[in-house]
């Protein structure tokens, strides 16, 4: 398996430039939401079996695809750069990719927080996450981790901890275009 994944702040577009990239490539989309919007009809974000079952969800969902022949993956995801636990966590799964025989790729979507802001009201995000249709809570929610964590790289940062890294600014690119950032940075081939 070949894993790409897609990190970035909230509403910097990990999905809607997953699925135009999903779209080009063999690629599979397995955005966060798969597993947070189901836990959050059972606990609220932020409750200690929130994080447990989420957890859980994605890394049983990731193992299965892991164990698949002939699978590719993209994967967003919403990395606190200052969270051991989060990078933890990549770490082991691109470890368990690597054992497989498979390489992980990372693509950081960089957007400015008045497009962001902008983004958080779609409504392709309103309908794919319900959680974000109280809006003024999500929007409370995207400030609020803006300031407790470090979701963007500074320039430079990853490009020699990570093989294989590319950072794009979408802030004023179509979904396509930064898919085919990401595309050609990677040599993604196309779908068949």
């Amino acid at each position: 398996m070949d894993l790409l994944v897609i990190f970035g702040p909230p509403a910097s577009g990990k999905m809607t430039v997953g699925r135009a990239l999903c779209e080009r490539t063999r690629y599979r989309l397995f955005h966060n939401h798969m597993t947070i919007e189901p836990v959050l009809g059972l606990f609220p974000f932020g409750h200690p079996a929130f994080g447990r079952l989420v957890h859980s969800f994605r890394t049983q969902i990731l193992a299965e695809c892991l164990a698949q022949d002939d699978f590719d993956l993209a994967f967003t995801y919403v990395w606190g750069l200052d969270l051991d636990s989060d990078a933890r966590f990549l770490t082991s799964l691109a470890d368990e990719v690597r054992d497989a025989g498979g390489t992980t790729r990372y693509a950081e979507l960089v957007c400015d927080l008045p497009e962001r802001l902008r983004r958080n009201r779609t409504q392709e995000r309103l309908d794919e996450k319900r959680s974000k249709r109280d809006v003024a809570w999500s929007e409370s929610n995207l400030l609020q981790m803006d300031t407790d964590y470090r979701m963007s790289s500074r320039l430079g940062e990853l490009d020699a901890q990570l093989e294989h890294f590319v950072r794009v600014d979408n802030t004023d690119l179509r979904p396509e275009e930064a898919a085919n950032a990401i595309i050609d940075a990677f040599s993604l081939a196309p779908a068949t």
